[in-house]
């Protein structure tokens, strides 16, 4: 019984510790980004995990999900998960406005986590 107990108590703490590791929610990075309209130039200002919103373009597939987006202050690599990428019927050279998660690296640049994007302007 002792075991059975002990080994609930540790699956109830994995469960709730990997909550904590997983990151903010998107709604919290939502109204983030709402009030951290960014050029890439700006994004090393933020701290990691911060929601922010980019507007620019797809101008590169790098590999996998990761592609290059860039705006009127230079570029830098974003990652959208297949799903954003079909679901929004993107294409590179797409100009867009994303929402994402500022991901900073401890021996890479920076990058972004898309959570919404969405096609903007003449396409």
């Amino acid at each position: 019984m002792r075991t059975i107990s002990l080994g609930l108590m540790i699956g109830l703490l994995s469960i709730a510790a990997s909550h904590t590791w997983a990151g903010k929610q998107d709604a919290v990075l939502l109204k983030q980004a709402a009030q951290n309209s960014a050029l890439v130039r700006d994004i090393v200002k933020y701290a990691d995990e911060t929601g922010v919103t980019l507007t620019g373009r797809i101008s590169k597939h790098l590999h996998g999900d990761h592609y290059e987006f860039q705006d009127q202050s230079g570029s830098i690599v974003v990652e959208i998960d297949d799903d954003l990428w079909q679901q929004a019927r993107l294409s590179v050279g797409d100009s867009v406005r994303l929402i994402g998660e500022v991901d900073t690296h401890r021996y890479k640049p920076t990058d972004i986590e898309v959570i919404k994007i969405e096609k903007y302007g003449h396409q």
